[in-house]
């Protein structure tokens, strides 16, 4: 049986001590917010998503979900008594609007609770977790009456919500969509196609489900420009707003897939659906990315969770399993063997899960706060540049930290040897389920291209030089002490930044070798992005130490992980320059046909 402790002292590390939430006297975005609050949230969070969701996942991992003949779909059990007790706490609900029943509270710290749901049950938490980015688009795109009538039970978590974009002959090229949208008399349009790949396409966990579907309209242009986005609500609302007359849109199967078996993964069957155009017709795309936006974010916090359950459960086994003896000196010279966490190769792996999580859950904040930031901050020049930070990152979070959560899953699964590949363990759920977040929401190649093309070369690198040298500067403002950390840091500027102008540069002689640097280049800038994370927390727990206050071992374990950083993760930074300058050559020489399949 796997096991899970939220990892709430961290999490305070690094929302109050690095990033001083709860502290910002006077600041709009925080002003309901303070110490006390903070801490309740996250420790109230752990305890329901440690008691309450924690337990299913296993059990959900075995049993999946049931499509039934009339299209229904039966989830997990204990799914609907446990997100009866989500509803009822609240935590859907924390950082969305009050005027439609949210509560209002900072993004970041919905951020946290959405990381502990995420390693509690990553199925579990695929329900309500798409429902935000339903909310935003309609908030963003929908009329006043859409948002009188949905928004309030979306938010309460009543209705859930779901994103139907994807089609069997399309996936990220989204224009070439044939789901239809015809207009009818009383302002309605029917809506008849097939989506794939929707999650909680059904369930039994709310009476009423609201979908957002992408669909042309019959005299749309050809492409991206045609597309339109429409609210189909699985159930017609009554004169009284509440669910009717059944609509035209069933679940017709369930896709049978790698991991996260207990979310309804479902083929949804639209039939002449009603359906109402949220937003402008042929503008569907920009009220389509603000949904993506959203869930791409979310994908990242998901690498974090699942790199956080498998490293937990491998530092627990290496604890305790005795295997072969220790190089140096033993505890115990009289034991047969010791536990393999004094191999050093063990250590590599476990310190290096904990340089990615540890840093990556501060880089999550830290953009979750930049986007408290764009919306609240006094000034508009404070809201434009992290509304920019939070764009340029948005690619990294998803590409690099789902990539990297992976990455960690297999590396914990290797640290149990052979029980890591049985069921028994949990590891196994780990890796299957870490693997479809570097899939989903746009797959990782699409994050690199749309970092590297709209994100870099779109505006000729000004953003990322603005980021570059804010770590430049940080660099240069740490404590001598620090060396070890910004020394490398600086050397990882330098390589970067020499990437960033060679795929400027060199784009334009051959838009493939912005293509053939783009995956690398990515993880450049998450390697950066995270060394950023470090030397803040490096200064704060060095700060703690020379004051005598606080967790001194707890300060002298992050320096210890910010060392290894230094010396291990970002020494990749040169090899990752080297892929992404190497160019287009070697990979489009070859003619298509050279890669056919012969005997």
């Amino acid at each position: 049986m796997p096991i899970y402790m939220p990892p709430t002292r961290d999490t305070r590390f690094v929302v109050k001590e690095v990033l001083g939430v709860g502290m910002e006297a006077g600041s709009p975005a925080f002003e309901a917010v303070d110490e006390d609050i903070v801490d309740a949230i996250i420790e109230e969070s752990a305890k329901f998503s440690a008691e309450v969701i924690a337990p299913l996942n296993p059990n959900s991992d075995r049993e999946g979900c049931t499509r039934h003949d009339d299209g229904s779909v039966t989830t997990p059990t204990g799914f609907p008594e446990a997100y009866a007790q989500y509803c009822e706490s609240g935590w859907g609900t924390l950082a969305l609007p009050e005027e439609f029943g949210g509560q209002g509270m900072p993004h970041v710290l919905a951020t946290v609770v959405e990381e502990y749901l995420n390693s509690a049950c990553h199925a579990f938490n695929m329900y309500p977790g798409l429902t935000h980015g339903a909310v935003s688009a309609i908030l963003a795109k929908g009329t006043d009456e859409q948002k009188t009538a949905y928004l309030p039970k979306l938010i309460s978590g009543e209705w859930l919500g779901t994103m139907a974009l994807t089609e069997a002959h399309c996936g990220t090229d989204l224009g070439l969509i044939r789901t239809k949208a015809v207009p009818q008399t009383d302002g309605s349009y029917s809506i008849t196609g097939s989506k794939i790949f929707i999650s909680g396409g059904d369930q039994d966990l709310t009476e009423n489900i609201v979908h957002l579907v992408l669909a042309k309209t019959p005299d749309a242009p050809a492409g991206s420009r045609g597309i339109s986005l429409f609210l189909v609500p699985k159930s017609l609302l009554n004169d009284a707003g509440e669910p009717g007359e059944r609509n035209g849109a069933h679940c017709g199967s369930i896709e049978e897939k790698m991991g996260v078996h207990g979310s309804a993964t479902c083929v949804m069957n639209f039939d002449g659906a009603t359906g109402y155009l949220v937003g402008e017709e042929n503008n569907g795309l920009a009220a389509m990315f603000i949904m993506m936006n959203a869930a791409r974010l979310s994908c990242g916090n998901q690498g974090l969770g699942q790199a956080e359950l498998a490293y937990q459960n491998a530092a627990d086994y290496a604890l305790d399993r005795k295997q072969g003896r220790a190089m140096g000196t033993r505890a115990d010279p009289a034991s047969a063997a010791d536990p393999i966490i004094v191999h050093a190769d063990v250590r590599r792996m476990l310190m290096d899960a904990r340089g990615f999580t540890e840093g990556f859950r501060a880089l999550v904040l830290w953009c979750s706060y930049q986007i408290d930031i764009s919306h609240g901050a006094e000034t508009e020049e404070e809201r434009v540049a992290a509304d920019a930070l939070v764009s340029m990152l948005t690619p990294v979070l998803k590409g690099f930290g789902t990539d990297r959560g992976f990455q960690t899953a297999v590396n914990m699964q290797q640290v149990l040897g052979g029980h890591g590949y049985v069921s028994e363990w949990g590891l196994e759920q780990c890796v299957r389920d870490a693997r479809v977040a570097m899939i989903y929401e746009g797959a990782n190649g699409v994050q690199a291209m749309d970092l590297a093309g709209r994100k870099l070369a779109g505006d000729k690198g000004q953003v990322a030089e603005r980021y570059f040298a804010m770590i430049e500067g940080e660099c240069s403002g740490a404590s001598e002490s620090l060396s070890f950390l910004t020394e490398p840091l600086l050397e990882a500027l330098a390589d970067i930044r020499e990437a960033a102008q060679w795929l400027i540069d060199n784009a334009k002689a051959d838009a493939n070798n912005l293509g053939s640097g783009s995956y690398p280049f990515m993880h450049m800038m998450g390697l950066v992005s995270i060394g950023l994370m470090w030397l803040r927390m490096a200064t704060v727990a060095e700060r703690g130490l020379e004051s005598g206050e606080g967790d001194a071992a707890f300060y002298e374990a992050k320096l210890c992980v910010a060392r290894n950083f230094a010396l291990r993760g970002l020494a990749e930074m040169v090899s990752l320059k080297k892929q992404a300058m190497a160019g287009a050559e070697t990979l489009m020489s070859l003619p298509a046909e050279a890669f056919e399949v012969k005997g």
